[in-house]
């Protein structure tokens, strides 16, 4: 499985690690803390190095209960920084963590090379036509409602039967479309409780039959924190647990907010 990012293409049928970066001042776990073009700079750079093929910014943030803010401040908050990434690193693969059209086509007219939409299309009527016409890989997130919602819509009939079906109505819209390069992501924390969250990844290996390739943003999660009842700066060692499990069951692509050990994640599950 193979996707094209500005011309390369890259191979996800080994896996690969796209780490966060929040530009917002709210995120659950790093909010506000990227908030210089020093201290962006430097993580992204760490990040780089420590081998992350990937970089995945976001300027709204999707935790729930979180604020919502206009499309003309998502633009103001990241189009400065994801000129700032490029100036410094032109090579960076810049994925952008957005569900409004708008934002995607600046952002990728400006050089980024992916897009990371939580909403699968569903909360901007125009992304999928968006997508097809910029003509880069797409990764469409399962959830339902809207980040301010979400927590109240757990209810399925089937929950990894009911997320198969809607991840194969989008693939079929966007492949009639045109849109070629897709990624699907589960929506780990999003319109799940708990125990879903944990059901749908003891199930991950039958999303290969979507014959996609599969991103898992488990990183920090309050699945894992509730758990391990500490909170998200002590989660980093469950992460690394689940993201172990997700690579066993298919993952292609770990969304992560330490690089390194889920890089050493990859290589010692790939020596199995």
């Amino acid at each position: 499985m193979t996707i094209n990012c500005k011309g390369k293409l890259i191979d996800l049928s080994t896996s690969h690690v796209m780490g966060i970066l929040n530009v917002t001042p709210d995120s659950f776990y790093d909010g506000g803390q990227f908030n210089t073009e020093k201290n962006i700079l430097n993580q992204v750079e760490k990040m780089l190095e420590e081998g992350a093929t990937f970089i995945d910014v976001g300027a709204y943030s999707s935790r729930p209960n979180a604020e919502h803010i206009s499309e003309e401040e998502e633009q103001n908050r990241i189009l400065p920084i994801l000129s700032l990434i490029l100036k410094e690193y032109p090579e960076t693969l810049i994925s952008i963590d957005t569900f409004r059209s708008n934002v995607a086509k600046q952002c990728i007219e400006n050089g980024a090379a992916l897009i990371n939409d939580i909403s699968a299309g569903n909360l901007d009527k125009n992304m999928f036509k968006t997508i097809a016409e910029l003509k880069v890989p797409y990764v469409m997130m399962h959830m339902k409602g809207t980040p301010q919602t979400m927590k109240d819509l757990t209810d399925y009939d089937n929950l990894t039967h009911d997320i198969l079906f809607y991840f194969s109505e989008k693939i079929a819209e966007a492949r009639s479309l045109g849109i070629i390069d897709l990624i699907v992501d589960p929506g780990f924390g999003f319109a799940k409780t708990l125990e879903q969250n944990y059901e749908l990844l003891g199930k991950l290996e039958l999303f290969n039959m979507l014959e996609l390739p599969i991103l898992v943003g488990l990183s920090r999660k309050s699945m894992i924190y509730k758990t391990l009842e500490n909170d998200a700066q002590l989660a980093l060692n469950g992460t690394t647990v689940l993201n172990t499990v997700a690579l066993q069951k298919g993952a292609s692509i770990l969304r992560v907010h330490d690089v390194k050990e889920a890089m050493e994640c990859i290589k010692l599950v790939k020596k199995l």
